[in-house]
């Protein structure tokens, strides 16, 4: 993967010196969805970020997956992680590269970051021989949803959840 940089904003790939920022990172996405629906989604926990850290480690390191970082000034803004995946029969999809997870830092929201991490995704995923690019966000994800309308996604699914009780 080249490097890519606008803006004073440079994306490449993760390394292992990136981990302890992307651990805290997962940690925020998952409070995010837990506070949009915590009966759907887990909350984080003490663990959450060393856990999510060593999880994108290992994603790292596959040959069918990707872990990018948005670099500003020298500080990790976000990353994306997405893998590049076969048809798949249970949610009738052709070959594809899946976008996982999209986070920018708070503070560097709104600067173009996490439109610059779509594309270089994009192009990532295009250059492994993906023919589309597919993800999930939480309904109540009103700014990503924006931000994938504006980079070109388009409406193909709606999850549902029935809370059965316990």
């Amino acid at each position: 993967m080249m490097e890519c940089t606008v803006a004073a904003t440079t994306v490449r790939p993760a390394t292992s010196a990136d981990m302890s920022t992307l651990g805290p990172l997962g940690s925020l996405l998952m409070k995010l969805h837990h506070d949009f629906d915590p009966t759907r989604f887990i909350a984080p926990t003490s663990r959450t970020a060393d856990l999510y850290a060593g999880f994108l480690e290992a994603q790292s390191q596959r040959e069918d997956a990707i872990v990018l970082v948005a670099e500003r000034e020298g500080v990790v803004a976000g990353y994306a992680y997405a893998t590049v995946e076969g048809s798949d029969l249970m949610v009738l999809r052709g070959p594809a590269g899946v976008l996982h997870d999209l986070v920018v830092n708070p503070e560097h929201r709104r600067r173009g970051v996490g439109r610059l991490l779509v594309e270089a995704m994009r192009v990532e995923l295009a250059g492994r021989g993906a023919p589309q690019l597919v993800l999930s966000t939480a309904a109540k994800n009103e700014a990503a949803q924006r931000l994938f309308a504006q980079v070109g996604f388009r409406r193909t699914m709606i999850e549902m959840t029935l809370d059965l009780g316990k």
